[in-house]
């Protein structure tokens, strides 16, 4: 059986793929099986779920939501994706505080990976969490909340402390939101009001092929009622785009969300794409690296440098804003952070060639998305995160015979 990520770049090598249909079918795999990891819908571009033991999709289990409306939580399944989840939490008058920019994903591998969406006072989709329960390396389930001393190691666990079943998730009242993009802002005057742009509205995005290393291509600014203010974006020479916009050039934008600034639910326009479509390009990799929010303009200016080399590789770059978190190893921990997303052309090795020199280029704060193609080495990365070695200690702890290790973790010390 040849399994492949949703993008095509990754071959599993896992021997099979188990799909249990109840907790006690999970609990009885994980263990029996020496080498297991835990596969969501397949959306990471690096090797973080790869096995040459036993993969493990949750697609059979059974798809709970439950909303406590006294306590605004709810308990959902992992492996649920966030566009189905999403729904179901609107009908109830609820409301997610943000949803990452395709809602294909399945909530436990977003949270796993410390996936975000964007915006200044937002952190990323992990800081939702209240609680999570996983299967751990000898079969039984362990349940953790907000506030227990391990809490904030596993919610950002890379797969390594066990099988997530089910997170427990923080809401807030459903919300209406509107979606403006505008076209051709400039980047001295983007940067020169850098926190005037990203406070434009709840979740700001620009966008940029680094075909012109001097203009944005888009931004897009998502918004509250009354909460939007163009001033900033008008400042910079950001023009109200004449019709919808696909932020990947020469595409056209029946995939994406509603724009033109007309309000909707929150959960039809918090993510770029919608889900009956392809999101993003399709045949594609991606690359993302997270920076101190203090070295935005350095990161910027350096990727303009690099313009050159890495335009025509690349479809488009993202560049999004989140708050600080304490999550052990979310790429926003300590810091408010800025996150530089590349969605690159389809040549693997042309952009593990670039990669370097872009990873060389940029801050010492940057540091790489755990889901997405990077060639940073261990060392500088464990350097970046300063509860390090006690996530190393915890994964020794609940994993001591390294059942969900794989070579990936491995790569990283985590073994």
């Amino acid at each position: 059986m040849v399994e492949t990520n949703w993008a095509g770049n990754l071959t599993y090598r896992a021997v099979e793929v188990r799909e249990p249909g109840s907790l006690g079918e999970l609990s009885d795999i994980v263990a029996r099986t020496p080498g297991v990891r835990a596969l969501g819908s397949r959306h990471s571009f690096s090797p973080i779920a790869d096995t040459d033991g036993t993969l493990v999709s949750l697609a059979r289990m059974p798809h709970e939501i439950e909303v406590d409306t006294d306590a605004v939580t709810a308990p959902v399944s992992a492996g649920l994706r966030h566009g189905d989840l999403v729904p179901a939490l609107d009908a109830a008058g609820f409301a997610l505080a943000n949803l990452a920019s395709l809602p294909h994903i399945s909530v436990a591998g977003a949270v796993q990976t410390g996936t975000h969406g964007s915006g200044d006072r937002i952190g990323s989709l992990a800081t939702q969490v209240l609680g999570v329960e996983m299967v751990t390396a000898d079969g039984e389930v362990v349940s953790l909340r907000r506030g227990d001393p391990e809490f904030d190691g596993a919610v950002v666990g890379l797969g390594a402390l066990g099988v997530v079943t089910h997170l427990t998730l923080e809401l807030e009242p459903a919300y209406e939101i509107a979606q403006t993009v505008y076209d051709g802002a400039r980047w001295d005057d983007v940067l020169a009001g850098f926190d005037a742009i990203t406070g434009a509205g709840d979740s700001v995005s620009l966008f940029t092929s680094w075909q012109d290393a001097d203009t944005i291509d888009q931004i897009w600014v998502k918004a509250r009622p009354g909460r939007a203010n163009a001033d900033a974006v008008l400042a910079a020479g950001g023009r109200e785009a004449d019709g919808p916009r696909h932020p990947v050039p020469g595409v056209g934008p029946e995939p994406c969300t509603v724009q033109g600034g007309v309000p909707g639910p929150w959960h039809s326009r918090l993510p770029h794409f919608r889900l009956e479509f392809t999101p993003s390009a399709g045949a594609e990799l991606q690359s993302e690296y997270l920076i101190d929010r203090r070295d935005v303009l350095a990161a910027i200016e350096a990727l303009r440098a690099l313009a050159p080399a890495i335009a025509p590789l690349l479809y488009v770059c993202e560049v999004r804003e989140m708050a600080a978190d304490d999550l052990w190893l979310s790429p926003a921990f300590g810091r408010e952070t800025v996150g530089l997303h590349f969605t690159w052309r389809p040549d693997v090795a042309g952009v593990e060639g670039l990669l370097p020199r872009i990873e060389d280029a940029l801050p010492e704060s940057a540091r790489p998305h755990w889901g997405k193609v990077f060639t940073m080495d261990a060392d500088r990365i464990r350097s970046r995160y300063p509860r390090w070695d006690e996530f190393a200690a915890l994964r020794a702890r609940m994993d001591p015979r390294g059942r969900f290790t794989n070579d990936y973790l491995s790569r990283l010390g985590l073994a």
